[in-house]
């Protein structure tokens, strides 16, 4: 893969990425397209999908971070259970 595809899809935000990988599956699962065009298509899926996945987990972060920090919401919370 090169660097300058993992550059495009690194400077995607999660929703564009998420629309893109989701027109490529659309796409191979018609399975009309040549298989050096489907293959070029999974090798970005994958990258798309890897990438959205960093997005989620940096977002969980964040929040875990919000929650769990001085006068975050975990402070005003209480057990329901």
């Amino acid at each position: 893969m090169s660097e300058t595809l993992h550059q495009d899809v690194a400077a995607l935000s999660f929703e564009a990425a998420l629309a893109e990988l989701d027109a490529i599956v659309k796409k191979l699962e018609g399975g009309q397209a040549k298989l050096e065009d489907a293959i070029a298509d999974y090798e970005r899926g994958a990258l798309l999908r890897r990438h959205c996945e960093a997005k989620l987990a940096e977002a969980e972060q964040k929040v875990q971070a919000i929650v769990a920090g001085p006068g975050g919401a975990a402070a005003g919370l209480r057990d329901l259970d």
